[in-house]
């Protein structure tokens, strides 16, 4: 057979599903309904993950593929500090002086200790809910990115004194303050004054270590002096190697000045770690892995049960299409002929419920996005691999109801009543 006939043929089968289809829409859509429900399920969630390793991905292309960072404990252990294992939990805390050290190394563009703390922000009587607030240096932007939208940033003699000065993030300016101008206003941070000096506008997608996102940013000695601190997670040493040193480089000489700078011998082991943003994209991804393996089995249960939904209502409509079956045996369509028609309707059948599942599943995913202004991506792959998933499904369980039409005598289906 051509691969023209073929291709005529598939087309008239098709366009014959689309016509029984349509001749009865109500037992259709309740036949794909479990398609569809499988599949935008998958995509909703697939929308999520792909927008938020989007994000990740792009800001680690916003502070440079080389920036590491210098943490107390990597968090793949557990956030608790009482959780961790003792020779975690004696490990000492981060302090200025080993970011100076680092700074000073020939290899080393930027090193500086940083925290995070979560505070509500305030100004006469208006309030946000708890935000990150970032303690940093007036390098900030090197690392996370982003510009001022008004202002400036901190002063080195600020920075050193811990002045009480704040840049608040353009969304929080905007709740607390509405149309004032916030420059030279003081505002508390988690209930301490502090002045607005600048408006920061954060970039589209930005990545923080801890995992928030950013409210506003103070000197690190007022956060360090003023606030709380989560010693164990709250503090890390962002470190920018200098162009054409290798991060493995950079991480080599940083290693021996923390371990020099903490008398450590040499069979001890590191009292910090060291994490690239590549190992934080690999732990993102390993999750979403186990993620995506829990959506898959539970949407491929969907599928089954849509598969059996398909194979029910073409057994249906195998019997009711008898004539029809024999009408056209005995015009001289053989029994691959009918087979092949019946396995086109119900992989159509499900086909039409796959892109409905991925156009409803974008549809939700935009609609989360709306609702917490968060970024969501296209998965390209994934959307392909539920619309052919689906038509599979469609012709394994049409497969029993498409034997069984073309198994029909055609005199026996023409005396059919």
């Amino acid at each position: 057979m051509s691969a023209t006939r073929v291709i005529t043929q598939l087309g008239q089968n098709i366009a014959v599903a689309v016509a029984a289809i349509r001749a009865s829409k109500l037992r259709s859509a309740l036949t794909i309904l479990g398609v569809v429900i499988g599949v935008s399920t998958v995509m909703t969630m697939a929308s999520l993950v792909q927008g938020i390793r989007d994000q990740i991905v792009h800001s680690i292309e916003v502070a440079g593929p080389t920036t590491f960072y210098v943490l107390k404990v990597f968090s793949q252990t557990p956030v608790d500090p009482n959780r961790l294992p003792k020779h975690i939990r004696i490990r000492p805390d981060l302090v200025e002086e080993e970011a100076a050290r680092i700074r000073a190394l020939p290899e080393i563009q930027y090193a500086s200790l940083w925290g995070q703390t979560l505070v509500r922000v305030e100004y006469e009587g208006t309030r946000t809910q708890s935000v990150s607030v970032f303690g940093a240096d007036e390098g900030f932007t090197a690392i996370q990115g982003g510009e001022l939208a008004s202002g400036r940033w901190f002063t080195r003699a600020e920075v050193a004194s811990g002045d009480a000065v704040v840049v608040l993030r353009d969304a929080i300016a905007d709740k607390v303050f509405g149309r004032i101008d916030p420059l030279g206003k003081t505002v508390r941070v988690g209930g301490r004054p502090a002045r607005v000096i600048g408006v920061y506008i954060q970039p589209a997608n930005i990545f923080s270590p801890p995992g928030s996102e950013i409210g506003a940013i103070v000197p690190f000695r007022m956060l360090d002096t003023q606030f709380q601190l989560d010693k164990t997670n709250g503090l890390w040493i962002p470190v920018k190697p200098r162009a054409g040193v290798t991060v493995a480089d950079a991480q080599a000489s940083v290693t021996v000045a923390l371990r020099s700078g903490r008398k450590l011998r040499p069979r001890d082991l590191n009292t910090f770690d060291l994490v690239t943003q590549d190992q934080v994209l690999d732990t993102f991804n390993s999750l979403t892995s186990v993620f995506f393996l829990v959506l898959i089995v539970l949407s491929s249960v969907a599928l089954m049960v849509g598969g059996i939904g398909v194979m029910a209502i073409m057994m249906v409509s195998v019997t009711d299409r008898t004539k029809e079956i024999g009408l056209r045996k005995a015009l001289g369509a053989t029994t691959g002929d009918i087979r092949t028609q019946f396995l086109v309707e119900a992989a159509t059948l499900t086909g039409i419920g796959g892109v409905i599942g991925v156009l409803t599943g974008a549809a939700l995913g935009w609609l989360v996005t709306m609702l917490l202004d968060i970024s969501t991506g296209f998965p390209v792959t994934l959307t392909l691999v539920a619309v052919v998933s689906s038509i599979v499904v469609g012709m394994l369980f049409g497969l029993i109801p498409a034997n069984r039409a073309a198994r029909r005598d055609p005199v026996e289906a023409l005396r059919y009543e």
